[in-house]
Formats: structure tokens, sequence, C-alpha cells
């Protein structure tokens, strides 16, 4: 029994090791799957079978990702962003502001961001994995941004409601007037436009694949793996780079590189292979 007790726990952890999951039908029908595979191993084990050394185990799962080699249009117009706007690679993260490894990712950002000054953006797209809690701040990031405030809000939200699991529509206010934004505007635009400003980047990522935070698209390409550690980072972004350069040397407007490149060319959705 012990050795089903590992196998449960293993395949729990197995589902999303450094991302967070989407609420979604299709991470309930993988639990599902889950809980009938732990079953057949109960049945199996009563019945004195799979008791061996040699015995297959069951493999959770995986969803089906995106191809790290195809090149996807992620749109990017009115997001937030941080970097250089004419900078020839950009990362597009999906990401919320409830989920851990979003939060533990953001150093690495940082490093991205100082070693690649003027060469790299941040674009940040909203997908909500955990609606009950992540919904509001979400809005709350857009209305700050509608203001010309997302870094500060940012910054405040990952401080003053992630670390406290604040994430309550009178602690946005409190930080929004903390950051000296007009509140009136800030509450408005919240239940307002930017309701539907959440939901259009959450429905352009779920047409990309995305199904868990933080996930990342680096001159349109998937990189695997959700929270990974800076070199993996700086290896798909080294060789974007290398192109982007040699694309604007044989004529290519260095503002126009993303839009040539990614969204004129790229794949328009995601179907898996």
């Amino acid at each position: 029994m012990k050795k089903l007790a590992f196998i449960t726990v293993a395949m729990a952890l197995a589902v999303g090791a450094t991302a967070c999951q989407q609420d979604n039908k299709a991470v309930e029908k993988k639990l599902d799957d889950l809980s009938k595979e732990v079953s057949d191993i109960k049945k199996m084990v009563a019945a004195g079978g799979g008791g061996g050394a040699g015995a297959a185990r069951p493999q959770p799962q995986r969803r089906p990702e995106p191809d790290p080699k195809d090149v996807y249009a992620v749109p990017i117009d009115g997001d937030p962003f941080r970097g250089a706007p004419d900078a020839l690679v950009t990362i597009v993260k999906a990401y919320e502001f409830a989920c851990p490894y979003c939060e533990k990712v953001r150093p690495t950002h940082e490093q991205i961001l100082k070693d690649y000054d003027g060469k790299v953006k941040i674009v940040y797209k909203d997908f909500v994995v955990h609606p009950q809690v992540a919904t509001i701040p979400a809005q709350a990031a857009c209305a700050a941004t509608l203001q010309g405030k997302y870094p500060q809000m940012e910054e405040a939200l990952w401080e003053k409601a992630f670390k406290a699991r604040k994430f309550d529509e009178d602690n946005m206010v409190a930080i929004a007037t903390e950051l000296g934004l007009n509140v009136d505007k800030f509450k408005t635009d919240m239940k307002g436009d930017c309701v539907a400003m959440v939901q259009k980047d959450q429905a352009e990522l779920s047409a990309f694949g995305v199904g868990a935070t933080p996930a990342h698209f680096i001159n349109g390409r998937f990189l695997p793996g959700g929270a990974v550690p800076y070199p993996q980072f700086k290896a798909m972004i080294d060789e974007e780079l290398k192109k982007a350069e040699e694309r604007v040397a044989a004529g290519t407007p260095k503002a126009d590189y993303y839009k040539t490149w990614v969204m004129d060319k790229g794949l328009k959705k995601f179907s898996p292979k």
C-alpha cells in the first residue's frame, strides 16, 4: 500500500510541477482519468498483481502543447509591456496574479531585461486559471494600464495582494489610491472595459494552446516548461535575436519586425498533432 500511495502522490505532482493549471473541464477530465488509474491499480494490488519491481506504472496524461519549432501569431497590440518598444525579441508572458510559479519566474524576467537591455521586451497577457481569486487583480492591472501605471500596479499586486493573499476589490482600490491613480476611473474601468479585455487575452491565448501559467512565447515560439530557469530562456532568445538581426540587416524595418515575421507569417492557432 505504501507503493500505491507513492504512485498516487507522484501522479498528482506530475499534473503541474512548474506551472499553475487552468481550472477547466479538460483538467477535470484529466483528474478523473487519474482517479480511474488509481482505482485500477488498487484492484490490481488486491488481486495480487503489479507488485513486482519491473511492473509498468501508469503515466499521467500530458496536455498537448505548441511545438517550439513553430511560430505562432500571438497578438500583442494594446497589451502592457516592459522593455524597448522596438526590441527585436518579444517575449509574451501568459500569467495571473494568484499563480506562485508566475511570481517565481519574475527574477528571471528581471535578469533578461537587464542582460538584453534594448533588445528584448516582455508583453503581459492575462490568463486566469484561478478565476475565484485571480480575476479581480487581472482587471485591476488592466485598469492601471489604462492610466499608464501598469509596471507600478504589477509590482504592487505581487507585493501587496499575492504575498498577503488579499485579492478583493477593496485591496485593489487601496493599492490604486497609493499609486495615485484616478480611483473613480479605476473602479469604472475594472468593472467596464477591463472585463472584456481580460477575457480577450484569455481567448487569444487559449487559441494558441495555453492551458497553464506561466506560459511564454518568444517571437512566437512556445517555450515549454512554465517557470523554467534562465538558461532555457537565453537559448531561445539568442536564437531569435540572431535571426532578427540578420533579417533587419537584409531590409526588414526594426520597428516592424514582430508584425512582419510573427504576426504576418506565424500560425493563427494551435492545432494538436
